[in-house]
């Protein structure tokens, strides 16, 4: 399975061209993906630079026929008349099992600049890993108190969900919605973490629970060597140096059948770099 994710900055390229065409043609340069992850994909924000106010779900399902397209809102407010939506979204050629829109702590932190954050999790169904667990997210940047608090609750619903796999719900046949789903505790968990290694939140993320632990792709193929940036290569308005922020996770029966990650250095169609994995 090929996965590539990104953080689009709305779809907005450094040269201020808002273009989701650009963004399905530069993940599709990086690698022939089976999942496509994004981040920062907007529904009727005029204001953001570039002048995000389409529907970008609706656009980005058009770029992607034979793909089934999920999109879950960390923010869903109503301003001047208008449904406006911000997150993230997931893209497929899979079969899907499952859906699920799990929303982020939000503690508060009194005059930090913050909104709310979610993560979207589409079970699927490989030929050859079998069924997974794709979760895409996208931590808070500016609240280091509600960043860490959302990498916590990541690990959590992993775990949780690692928990459901081992003792499953009474089974069901029934076509409520009691009936039985699919239970796994392979998953990848990818996005823009807005963290470095370094810092005590990824640290969270990858601590081991009862049922194992999140493994850092880049280290699984790399080991010590250090992670190309992935954010802040060509623009600084967010911070003085390059970070690698982007990260693929994966559960444990998946961190042996990493096979490749790799990273787009060169694209400018957003401020963030995307990132390619195969697992196999």
């Amino acid at each position: 399975m090929r996965l590539v994710t990104w953080n689009t900055q709305w779809c907005c390229g450094l040269d201020g061209v808002v273009s989701p065409r650009r963004i399905v043609d530069g993940a599709r340069a990086l690698a022939d993906f089976d999942v496509l992850c994004l981040q920062e994909i907007a529904v009727n924000y005029p204001g953001l630079a570039g002048h995000a106010g389409h529907d970008q779900p609706a656009r980005l399902r058009r770029l992607l026929p034979g793909f089934q397209v999920f999109f879950g809102a960390a923010v869903d407010e109503w301003s001047d008349g208008e449904h406006r939506r911000f997150g993230n979204l997931i893209a497929t050629r899979l079969p899907v099992t499952q859906v699920q829109h799990h929303l982020l702590p939000y503690p508060a932190d009194g005059g930090v600049r913050s909104m709310p954050r979610v993560c979207t999790v589409v079970t699927l169904l490989d030929p050859v890993l079998g069924p997974l667990r794709v979760m895409t997210t996208h931590l808070e940047f500016y609240s280091k108190r509600q960043r860490m608090a959302q990498a916590i609750a990541l690990r959590e619903l992993h775990a949780q969900a690692c928990a459901q796999a081992a003792a499953p719900p009474q089974p069901s046949d029934d076509g409520s919605p009691f009936q039985t789903k699919v239970h796994t505790p392979n998953a990848i968990l990818c996005g823009d973490f807005n963290l470095e290694a370094c810092e005590p939140e990824y640290a969270q993320l990858t601590q081991p629970f009862a049922h194992g632990q999140l493994w850092d792709s880049w280290r699984l193929r790399h080991g010590s060597q250090p992670h190309p940036p992935t954010f802040r290569l060509y623009d600084r308005t967010y911070g003085p140096e390059p970070v690698a922020c982007d990260f693929v996770f994966v559960s444990d029966g998946l961190k042996d059948k990493v096979r490749e990650l790799r990273i787009d250095s060169a694209t400018k169609v957003s401020d963030h770099q995307p990132v390619a994995v195969e697992i196999a």
